[in-house]
């Protein structure tokens, strides 16, 4: 037993040991202040003790990763951590820059996961080509020099623990080792360092070792309860070590023939994967002489968990309540990817941004797509949004897609900069009604506004047509899905502003002859949503369950749909409202018509990342399954237990949806690429 008395293994294993407290205190702070779980909830739910047992072993590996470059210093054979000081100086610099940046990756991954509710990922990556404004926003949310601070506090604390340690285990003197002693303990350190890094000691196949995968914390099926057992250094590394294949064009045409009768393509060709279909003008057109404006308002992440008229008890939206009542009402809508960039891509496209990496926009060979809007003819075509457009490069595919668009951003307003997003939602209502009114008699318009006070930092402007804030307790919002009263009250601004929005228009005298269209472009991180079915808290649904209103009470009669309808499927809606006739390649389909599929299905993205999470909603059951067809489980939507797999009670369901998802995911993939222009 000689060789435990070696100098640098008492070292190198106790700095191990220190790394490895401090993931743990790390895990434990994530657990407590950021997963939406309660201490309690270690006995209450029966799967989270395994799934944290899951992040400590990846917490294990990664101080043990760290530390390997330190074991070649320390065991050098003559310039060692033992016999020179600039080897002890290089070995204490890397571990200072290493534990910066490993805490770095967790403070981004908790802001990640505290408004987005995913574990950070390669995906992450793509705000860094919004740098500036990225960085404005994070400025303008976060204490970020406290932040900062603490960031320091906590690298210099660990490393002086490291430097500590050093004193008490390098600088002593040093106690012969037998030769014997070394044969065969250095062999079991070796075995034992390999099953940290392995992660596991059961099933162990010597020829083809299978280490502890991320996917090991995603067996509950609950992508809550999955992200206490990530950790967020490994889990970034996977997905970006990944290679991103665009599309898989074999899937595509294993999956053509369900695919095509989905979108009930004209002419099925499924050697060269044909999604075109021709829509003449409808008998259920709006009938007169004058065609109607349509109007885009995009509402900045408002989910429905957060409308009175979805089951909020706060009564935090009364104008969208009232317009409910007086609009087509979806009860069951969804985006098919979270993401304010994604859904303006998918809802000018009408193909999900299914893309892995980055958010499409921001690939120049893509940006130029098919849009329906250009099927408008004889429409003036405006685009409004109240601050820069050239986050995440949406300006490119408003630009390159729409045809003779009229782009308006901050540059144009004369109103005053309210933060990062630029002017306020109310004026930039104000300031696109005064643009509207003056068109020509008889021309109708298309614009799509964009609104953004609903987004951290939650500010709220001095001039605001006398909205009042609410102070109501912290505990009673946070009950109601609110993660602050600031969120509230921004939500209850937005909702300020759709009334103030409606009564301009009525002002300006185009409200009578519009369609407004108006959905959130995804949900938040909430709270708590008891007022909420389990399932949309359960299965991760209440990121893609927004809000849909078409309110045209002079054009079409009020009526509640509860069908599934997916935001790819709104303008082709739109356009058989408004008796155009158009040629279709993407994903949407005319919500009018009877699906083909007998009940509608949604595609979704529900855990975005390089080893994505789809699925396949429709207003009774999802089938959930990875990105490449495995897992695949089929949940009841209705249930008090949603997360138990029901495909044995309704296997013709179970079969009809696992075919459709994958084959919409994978076609949605393909379509990024197929639906660009080439004139």
């Amino acid at each position: 037993m000689g060789w435990l008395h070696s100098r640098r293994l008492h070292y190198w294993f106790g700095a191990v040991a220190i790394l490895f407290v401090a993931l743990a205190a790390l895990r434990g702070l994530f657990f407590l202040g950021f997963s939406g779980f309660a201490a309690s909830a270690l006995g209450e739910v029966e799967a989270v003790p395994e799934t944290l047992g899951i992040g400590l072993r990846f917490d294990l590996r990664l101080a043990i990763l760290l530390m390997l470059p330190v074991a070649l210093l320390a065991w050098l054979p003559v310039w060692n951590l033992t016999r020179s000081r600039a080897i002890r100086w290089l070995a204490r610099l890397y571990l200072a820059l290493a534990l910066g940046a490993v805490l770095l990756v967790y403070i981004i991954d908790f802001g990640h996961y505290a408004y987005l509710g995913v574990r950070i990922n390669a995906t992450v990556l793509r705000f860094l080509e919004d740098a500036q404004i990225s960085t404005d926003m994070v400025w303008q949310t976060y204490p970020v020099v406290w932040i900062t601070l603490g960031w320091a506090a906590a690298t210099a604390l660990v490393w002086w623990l490291l430097l500590r340690l050093e004193r008490v285990t390098l600088d002593r003197s040093a106690k012969r080792i037998s030769r014997l002693s070394l044969t065969w303990g250095s062999p079991l350190m070796v075995v034992l360092v390999f099953l940290g890094i392995l992660g596991r000691v059961e099933n162990i196949n010597l020829e083809n070792p299978v280490p502890l995968r991320w996917s090991d914390a995603f067996f509950s099926g609950d992508n809550q309860i999955s992200a206490l057992g990530l950790n967020p250094v490994i889990f970034l590394y996977d997905t970006l070590r990944v290679p991103n294949e665009p599309y898989d064009r074999d899937q595509v045409a294993e999956h053509y023939d369900v695919v095509s009768r989905y979108l009930g393509v004209d002419q099925p060709d499924a050697q060269s994967l044909n999604f075109i279909r021709e829509q003449a003008p409808q008998p259920y057109a709006i009938a007169g002489s004058q065609r109607p404006n349509v109007v885009f308002v995009m509402l900045e992440s408002l989910g429905t968990s957060a409308v009175g008229a979805y089951g909020n008890p706060l009564n935090p939206t009364p104008n969208i309540d009232r317009l409910a009542k007086q609009s087509l009402f979806f009860k069951n809508f969804y985006v098919p990817v979270t993401g304010t960039a994604k859904t303006v891509w998918a809802s000018i496209s009408g193909v999900p941004d299914v893309s892995r990496a980055e958010t499409s926009t921001r690939n120049p060979l893509i940006t130029r797509q098919h849009t329906l809007i250009n099927a408008l003819q004889g429409y003036e075509k405006f685009y409004m949004i109240g601050g820069n457009s050239g986050w995440a490069n949406m300006n490119a595919l408003i630009r390159q897609s729409i045809d003779d668009v009229q782009l308006y951003e901050e540059r144009h307003w004369t109103s005053p900069m309210v933060d990062v997003w630029g002017v306020s939602d109310l004026d930039l209502f104000k300031e696109s009604d005064r643009i509207l009114r003056q068109q020509a008699d008889g021309k109708p318009f298309f614009a799509y506004i964009q609104t953004a006070g609903n987004h951290r930092p939650f500010t709220i402007p001095k001039e605001n047509d006398g909205f009042e804030l609410l102070d109501l307790p912290l505990e009673t919002v946070q009950n109601a899905g609110s993660r602050s009263v600031a969120q509230y009250n921004a939500v209850r601004l937005l909702d300020f502003n759709i009334g103030r929005l409606m009564d301009i228009a009525k002002e300006g005298g185009w409200y009578d002859n519009t369609i407004f269209v108006m959905f959130g472009d995804h949900n938040t991180r909430i709270s708590q949503i008891p007022h909420m079915p389990p399932a949309f808290e359960k299965l991760g649904l209440e990121s893609n369950h927004v809000p849909l209103l078409i309110h045209a009470p002079k054009l079409l009669e009020p009526r509640v749909i509860e069908e599934a309808v997916g935001l790819v499927d709104l303008l082709p809606s739109v356009l058989g409202m408004a008796g155009m006739e158009f040629r279709n390649g993407a994903l949407g389909r005319d919500i009018q018509q009877p699906a083909a599929e007998g009940e509608r299905v949604v595609p979704l993205v529900l855990q975005e990342g390089t080893f994505p999470l789809i699925g396949g909603v429709t207003k009774d059951f999802l089938l959930q399954m990875q990105h490449d067809g495995s897992k695949p489980t089929l949940h009841d939507l209705a249930s008090q237990t949603p997360l138990d797999d029901v495909a044995e009670q309704h296997p013709e369901e179970f079969r009809r949806l696992a075919e459709l998802t994958r084959g919409l995911h994978e076609t949605s993939r393909l379509m990024l690429y197929q639906n660009v222009r080439t004139d």
